[in-house]
């Protein structure tokens, strides 16, 4: 067992890390209609949890999502919460990290902190957090919250994980008297594993919500739609994030790797080409307020790009794969988190192929070691 946060596998000297991405999301982060996409029920949910966690990988990243991208087959529609999510699969594995993705406007910051805690005692101190502001109108509507202007998402961000953090740290009740909350009396018990606060994760693109993430996460996640974008972000959250606070920055990624090139593209093409729900990406393109609207709407061919999935794809032979990997690496990125057509049958590609591959290039050690050569 880790003695302390720091001993988990998501801080392994692994030059670069691995997870999986929106696996509790119907199609994860592709809208296809192959039959072979992702069925995000549970018993296939802890079967990729448990073959990431033996294989070596160091997280598994949930979408918080609660409208689907309609379509025919309404992709991301059906999808499991994330905070009991996340302790279901702690509790179903033994090392790997697992964050639950939380709406920050759609939960009061107190039981919240009482959930999290519950869940890092569940991992013993491998809960992470990922913080969401939120951008869906859809959402926000059928929770009844308010959408505001973007930069008031993140004051209110900012304000509510202070209050989580507060109820985390302090031993004693406190009242708190702030833009957002008025509250009385805070307790909360018990504190968290370690007593050490879970760690943090963000995603930021726009400019506020890069410096959110590089001045209050201890991960954090970014987009990259081209190669030559990753450099320039890398080194803004480096310059604006406080000496040592980011230990990690990661991105996403669809990763559709095979023996050959030739195998991959073929296969690409047949599920975007063949089996696509264009309509449901011709939805998801356009939904206001979207991801994709805010950082992808220059892209070429953007609808075909969001049938395999949002994040940067990686399309090819696995010596391919390495191939990139050795180049985000050298660009300063620490590690991808990874959707699939299908987290159980993709997986031996990653498992039996692209880690033997890493290792093999000194991008990770291998797993037998990976622990013990955790940073102390």
């Amino acid at each position: 067992m880790s003695k302390s946060r720091n001993d988990t596998r998501i801080y392994s000297r692994n030059k670069f890390k691995l997870g999986l991405f929106g696996m509790n999301c119907s199609g994860g982060l592709s809208l296809t209609k192959a039959p072979e996409r992702w069925e995000a029920s549970w018993i296939n949910n802890v079967c990729a949890a448990q073959l990431a966690d033996a294989a070596g990988l160091e997280f598994l990243l949930p979408i918080a999502r609660w409208h689907g991208y309609k379509g025919e087959i309404d992709s991301l529609g059906t999808t499991f919460e994330t905070l009991t999510w996340a302790c279901g699969l702690l509790a179903s594995t033994k090392e790997i990290t697992t964050f639950g993705t939380l709406h920050v406007s759609f939960v009061n910051p107190v039981f919240a902190a009482k959930q999290m805690v519950t869940a890092d005692h569940i991992g013993q101190g491998r809960f992470g957090l990922n913080i969401v502001s939120g951008w869906n109108p859809l959402e926000f509507g059928s929770m009844g919250v308010d959408l505001r202007d973007h930069d008031d998402r993140y004051a209110y961000t900012r304000e509510w994980l202070s209050i989580v953090e507060k109820v985390w740290a302090e031993r004693e009740a406190f009242d708190y008297d702030g833009t957002f909350f008025k509250l009385k009396d805070v307790l909360g018990k018990p504190k968290p594993w370690w007593n050490s606060r879970p760690l943090l994760v963000a995603a930021g693109n726009s400019e506020i919500g890069r410096d959110f993430a590089a001045n209050r996460a201890d991960c954090l996640f970014t987009a990259i739609p081209s190669l030559e974008e990753v450099a320039p972000k890398i080194a803004y959250f480096r310059k604006v994030s406080p000496s040592d606070q980011v230990r990690n920055i990661f991105a996403s990624s669809h990763l559709m790797v095979r023996r050959t090139r030739k195998e991959a593209e073929d296969y690409h093409h047949y599920i975007v080409h063949e089996h696509g729900d264009w309509e449901s990406a011709s939805y998801a393109a356009n939904l206001k307020g979207s991801r994709p609207n805010s950082w992808m709407k220059q892209q070429n061919n953007l609808e075909a790009r969001l049938i395999t999935g949002a994040g940067f794809p990686i399309i090819g032979s696995y010596d391919d794969a390495i191939e990139t990997f050795q180049k985000l690496h050298a660009l300063g990125l620490n590690g991808l988190a990874l959707g699939m057509i299908n987290y159980i049958e993709d997986f031996p590609h990653i498992r039996d192929e692209i880690l033997p591959r890493m290792e093999r290039v000194g991008l990770r050690h291998p797993h037998v070691d990976a622990i013990s050569l955790s940073v102390r």
